[in-house]
C-alpha cells in the first residue's frame, strides 16, 4: 500500500507575502546592524571632539544665554579673567585687536569677569556696555563669575588642574592649542602686543 502526497499549488499571492515578509525582515536586520555600526563608530567620535579643558557651559555676558566651549574645539582660545576698575583693564583694546587680527586664522579670546579682586562691581549688563562702550569688545565675554580659590569656576579650576597659576590679580592670560592643551599662562603685566607673547600665540596658530 502506498501512501500518495499532494502539494498545493504555490500560487502568487502566497509567492508575494513571502517576499514582503522576507524583505521586511531583511530592513530590519539591515537597520539593525547600521544602528550598532553608528553606535560603535559615532558615538566614541563625538565623545572626542571636545577637550576636557574646554567641555564645560557658562552664561554669555550680554544676555545670560548657555554657552558650551565645546563650540571652540580645534581653536587656539585665550582665556582671561578681566575687570573693568583696574590698572590692566586698558589690556581689553590689545585683547581685541589680537581677536580681530587673528580670529581667521583660529584665534578666540575668552573673557571672564571677575571681581575677586574687587574691582568688577557692576552686574552683567553694566559690564557688557562698559567693554563695548569703551572698547568696542566684540571677543565672547562670560557672565561675571569666581576665578581663584575654592570658589573658582570650572574652567579656571580645570586650567589649574592642569598646570596653570591661578589668578593672582586680573588679566592673566591662559593659552591654550588646538587640541584642547594648556600652552602657557602670563601673568596681568604680560601685553597683548607683547613680542615673545603674540610670538607663542602665532606659532599655536601655525600648528594643525
Amino acid at each position: 500500500m502506498t501512501t500518495e502526497f499532494k502539494l498545493k499549488p504555490f500560487g502568487i499571492p502566497a509567492m508575494i507575502r513571502l517576499h514582503t515578509s522576507f524583505s521586511r525582515q531583511c530592513l530590519m536586520t539591515l537597520s539593525l546592524v547600521l544602528g550598532l555600526m553608528m553606535a560603535s563608530a559615532v558615538v566614541p567620535a563625538a565623545a572626542n571632539e571636545c577637550p576636557a579643558l574646554l567641555n564645560h557651559k557658562f552664561n554669555r555676558l550680554q544676555d545670560d544665554s548657555p554657552q558650551n566651549l565645546c563650540q571652540y574645539s580645534g581653536k587656539v582660545v585665550l582665556v582671561v579673567n578681566t575687570a573693568s576698575y583696574c590698572g590692566f583693564t586698558s589690556q581689553y583694546e590689545g585683547l581685541e585687536k589680537l581677536y580681530a587680527s587673528y580670529k581667521d586664522k583660529g584665534l578666540v579670546v575668552l573673557g571672564f569677569p571677575s571681581n575677586d579682586f574687587s574691582q568688577e562691581p557692576g552686574n552683567n549688563k553694566e559690564i557688557a556696555d562698559f567693554c563695548y562702550n569703551t572698547y568696542g569688545v566684540k571677543f565672547p565675554m562670560f557672565a561675571k563669575t569666581s576665578v581663584k580659590g575654592k570658589e573658582a569656576n570650572a574652567l579656571f579650576a580645570a586650567l589649574i588642574k592642569a598646570g596653570a597659576k591661578a589668578p593672582s590679580w586680573n588679566f592673566n592670560k591662559y593659552l591654550i592649542d588646538r587640541e584642547g592643551k594648556l600652552v602657557a599662562n602670563y601673568g596681568s603685566t604680560t601685553r597683548p602686543d607683547e613680542k615673545t607673547f603674540v610670538s607663542a600665540l602665532e606659532k599655536a596658530l601655525a600648528a594643525q
